[in-house]
């Protein structure tokens, strides 16, 4: 049987996971597993056959490289995170050799989702879900107003720049805080009002932020896979449960979640909806049109989610699936010996 050739651009370090999860898939389809990262040694390589570095390229660029790299290896099948709308906009490029491109092709909706202001606005105006109070600002003066108004309505507030991934630039306000107890503590993502607006008026203008009421229940990460056309075909929610423990649990009002999103916004394959209670209502917090970070542990439940997504792309039959509910899990580290491209790396330290 021919092996089928996968390609992962700059993903994070559990994309080693990712590419584990796919060679082992549940039908011995073979796979070559090809990635590469500007860092050689980075962790993701590790899950890779054939490992490589790409250079510091943006826009069409950066897309003839992936498209040279695809048509050199015979990819089959391009599952991208970095420049993901770039990849997108020139998806036909990847069509022409041959590579199937794991991306949302509908280029409006995968930048809308990519920017939280406008996709707040458009949950707000199709009322799928519930979202938090909000005000996206790109100045001090607008940032006071946000927080005043917020405030009013009796909320906690933090803010997020609204193009990002992760915890990056998130911040909670707290006028209470003490500086010098932070100091000799962990650091924290805590910052008072005061010192928030004198940064952000020195600046004079900035990327937009989302200044937004602080949800302080439950948060969810649901992960999701949807066939090529959108239709929704397993969705796990996931939360923290104490430490490194993880529970993935059935609630009927997050699989209606999802069933909403998939049906409005039409996301195909892999992709993940983030919420976090407040009063016992659950907020959206953010999309992602891609794998999540946390996804290798909603395959506890059961469902290969890299693996079927890729199934799927390929052509091949993919029901939609149930997962073991009530599933807790958690994870330890493996130490591992550094390989690139199957051989062993030695390194110098420096002591």
């Amino acid at each position: 049987m021919k092996k089928v050739n996968i390609y992962f651009n700059r993903w994070f370090s559990v994309a080693y996971h990712y590419m584990n999860l796919i060679r082992s898939n549940e039908d011995g389809i073979p796979v070559q597993i090809f990635a590469t990262h500007p860092d050689i040694h980075h962790m993701s390589l590790q899950g890779a056959d054939v490992a490589g570095t790409e250079p510091a390229l943006e826009g069409i660029e950066y897309v003839q490289f992936c498209v040279d790299f695809c048509r050199r290896n015979e990819i089959d099948i391009f599952i991208p995170r970095l420049h993901m709308l770039d990849i997108a906009l020139h998806a036909s490029l990847f069509d022409e050799i041959g590579t199937k491109v794991l991306v949302c092709r509908d280029l409006d909706l995968l930048e809308m989702i990519m920017d939280k202001g406008k996709f707040y606005e458009s949950v707000k105006t199709n009322g799928i879900m519930t979202i938090p109070d909000y005000h996206v600002v790109s100045n001090a003066e607008q940032f006071r107003e946000a927080y005043e108004d917020l405030t009013a309505k009796g909320h906690k507030v933090c803010f997020k720049p609204t193009e990002t991934e992760g915890g990056l630039g998130f911040r909670i306000i707290d006028n209470d805080r003490s500086p010098v107890e932070e100091l000799f503590g962990h650091v924290t993502p805590l910052i008072s009002f005061e010192e928030a607006y004198r940064i952000l008026a020195e600046a004079g203008s900035f990327p937009n932020l989302m200044v937004m009421e602080l949800l302080e229940g439950y948060e969810y990460s649901i992960d999701c896979l949807s066939d090529e056309k959108g239709n929704l075909l397993a969705a796990v929610p996931r939360r923290k449960a104490g430490g490194r423990l993880r529970l993935m649990e059935y609630i009927p009002e997050l699989a209606e979640v999802a069933r909403r999103v998939a049906e409005t916004y039409r996301i195909p394959f892999n992709f993940n909806v983030q919420m976090k209670y407040s009063g016992g209502v659950p907020k959206l917090l953010e999309i992602n049109p891609r794998m999540s970070g946390g996804l290798h542990i909603s395959c506890l439940s059961g469902i290969n989610f890299p693996y079927l997504a890729v199934k799927s792309a390929l052509g091949g039959e993919v029901l939609p699936a149930e997962f073991e509910h009530n599933v807790l899990a958690s994870h330890v580290e493996q130490p591992l010996i550094m390989r690139i491209n199957g051989e062993s790396v030695i390194t110098d330290s420096v002591n």
